[in-house]
């Protein structure tokens, strides 16, 4: 970046910093996920002009801005994929594994029949972009609510969970598949079972291999670092380690963030105990400032880019309301994936309603993709998608509290 560029971009950074952090604290207040707060505050922010100020146009668009926050996302996915752990993942039985491909299905293919339904003259990678959008859970604010409603250690609790960590695994599968279809259509290639197949079993390929093999050699790469005596090895070596797989991942046509996420995945307790064992701080503590940092660029750029305007447009509104129904309704079938008695499966479905940063992540992609000059996701179309992700992200924490006191104990 070049000094002047930087110089433009500080004064932006510094507007990103106070309204993440006042939206933050209002969301909080208001009892709702702080991302939520850094949202909504992005979008009046960016759309100012509409009450006649015209002093930020220019904060979605900056550069330094945008690889930031991409940055950001990177750093978000590493953080998400640290709290989860392979072996977790083979722990969460059967009824999580089943909740989860039910909670990807479903809603991939409301969100198709939305697509098809209200913009029929849009391809058919649009409507399967939406549908994708729509597949992901948000693993941190499902697990926020249920800690702040004191619901973790039940039966529901461990279900959920469970599956939004699976569900995030498969959202990023289908978002592999999605946009590498897209890309080869847009290079001239018809869509065919044939390339679909190939581009899933390169994500879920390179997800089995980077797990495989990052299991083998993590341990003994965090062992030799341990010998360094510099200050803040293992943020270094944890931060490498994620940068490292999310260009592995883009290398061979993924979305670096699934790199991200399995970097994470891969990283346990166990990889840092040297490192602990001295009285250092365990990686997510150490990433915790770094993320505090970035992530809300992230968060408020997207807010940002969401023209309130492109609801004038004939659909945009029912396509957002149409888009909602469909990620509430289709997370509603995951209850039909629980197996076995004593489980309130309304409770379940409900707590995989929120698609928090993971949708917006999804339509960020979308952004960047084309097939024959047309736009996947336009203006109008991002907004619903915003505005479905707040959403379902603002639904959640009522619902999910009022359903949780119903349920009866599971024994």
């Amino acid at each position: 970046m070049e000094h002047s560029q930087l110089v433009e971009t500080l004064p932006w950074l510094a507007l990103i910093l106070v309204v993440a952090k006042l939206g933050g604290d209002l969301a909080t207040r208001l009892g709702q996920p702080a991302v939520l707060g850094e949202l909504v505050l992005g979008i009046l922010v960016g759309n100012a002009s509409l009450l006649g100020f015209e002093g930020f146009g220019g904060l979605a668009n900056d550069h330094g801005v945008e690889l930031l926050a991409e940055l950001g996302v990177i750093v978000l996915l590493f953080e998400v994929g640290l709290e989860s752990t392979v072996k977790e993942m083979m722990k969460v039985g059967l009824s999580s594994f089943v909740v989860a491909v039910v909670g990807v299905i479903a809603p991939m293919a409301l969100g198709f029949g939305v697509g098809a339904w209200l913009m029929p003259t849009h391809s058919v990678y649009v409507h399967a972009f939406l549908g994708a959008a729509l597949s992901a859970t948000s693993v941190g604010i499902t697990a926020r609510v249920l800690k702040d409603i004191g619901k973790s250690k039940t039966k529901e609790a461990r279900i959920v969970l469970g599956a939004a960590v699976i569900d995030d695994v498969l959202g990023l599968v289908v978002l592999a598949v999605v946009a590498g279809a897209i890309a080869a259509a847009n290079e001239g290639s018809s869509l065919s079972a044939a390339s679909v197949a190939l581009t899933f079993g390169k994500a879920a390929g390179f997800l089995i291999v980077a797990v495989g093999v990052g299991m083998l050699t993590a341990r003994r790469l965090f062992r030799l670092a341990s010998h360094l005596k510099a200050r803040e090895v293992l943020l270094a070596v944890g931060l490498g380690f994620c940068f490292l797989l999310a260009w592995a991942a883009s290398a061979i046509g993924l979305a670096p963030i699934v790199g991200a996420f399995a970097a994470g995945l891969i990283l346990e307790d166990m990889h840092f105990a040297d490192f602990t064992k001295r009285g250092e701080a365990k990686m997510g503590d150490l990433l915790r400032p770094i993320s505090a940092f970035l992530v809300p660029i992230f968060f408020v750029r997207m807010g940002a880019r969401t023209d309130l305007a492109s609801f004038a447009t004939p659909g945009a509104f029912s396509l957002a309301l149409a888009l909602i129904a469909a990620a509430i309704l289709g997370k509603q079938v995951c209850g039909l994936g629980v197996i076995g008695p004593g489980v309130h499966r309304l409770s379940v479905g409900i707590g995989m309603i929120p698609r928090g940063e993971v949708g917006l992540i999804f339509a960020n992609i979308g952004l960047t993709l084309t097939v024959g000059g047309e736009r996947i996701i336009e203006p109008a179309t991002f907004a619903a998608i915003v505005m479905m992700v707040i959403a379902t992200t603002m639904v959640t924490p009522p619902l999910l509290k009022w359903s949780m006191e119903r349920a009866k104990p599971a024994g």
